[in-house]
């Protein structure tokens, strides 16, 4: 059980009440954008961002998946892992191959540029200040430095998600299957 209440809809701004309907129709984040409302300046802000990026889909949604599933693992986020699972089977991994995430060493289902994505979604996520460059570096060979700066802010993001949902005890919407947050 969540450790907060759901405002309701009705109670936010006007424009708060617009990115709050848009979420709900981006995905079963309902739980979340809920939360969210009770401060509807972060609502605005952070979700509006999140809707820009996806209309502007400058990064490709496969790698963007990968990173997000990848961070969400690590940390253990039931409902991040669960949330983005389902979108991470949209662009072609198997239960199992998202099962055996971020482990991607002999990973059937996962090619270099893949890989390579989920190990720096691992390195931002855990040891972001001992980073070599050739880990960035290694990605401009496939993105443009602004989907490096995008992938590597959604990874920090992502984990600021993971934290904020765990610590609230944010439940799983209806219908919302569980994806365990480990291969065991």
């Amino acid at each position: 059980m969540s450790r907060i209440s759901s405002p309701r809809a009705d109670t936010l701004s006007d424009e708060a009440r617009a990115i709050f309907d848009e979420m709900n129709d981006y995905g079963p984040f309902r739980n979340l954008v809920e939360a969210m409302g009770h401060r509807p300046t972060i609502l605005r802000h952070l979700f509006g961002m999140l809707l820009d990026l996806r209309d502007e889909a400058v990064l490709p949604r496969r790698a963007l998946e990968l990173a997000l599933v990848t961070v969400s693992k690590l940390n253990e986020c039931t409902y991040c892992i669960s949330h983005h699972a389902p979108m991470l089977q949209v662009v072609g991994l198997s239960k199992e191959g998202i099962a055996r995430l971020p482990d991607v060493d002999d990973h059937p289902e996962l090619d270099d540029l893949d890989k390579m994505v989920v190990r720096y979604a691992a390195a931002v996520t855990t040891r972001a200040n001992r980073m070599r460059d050739a880990e960035v570096t290694d990605l401009r060979a496939h993105f443009s430095e602004a989907q490096i700066v995008e992938l590597t802010w959604r990874i920090a993001l992502c984990g600021a998600f993971n934290r904020f949902n765990d610590a609230l005890q944010l439940t799983l919407e209806d219908g919302v299957e569980e994806f365990p947050s480990n291969s065991n």
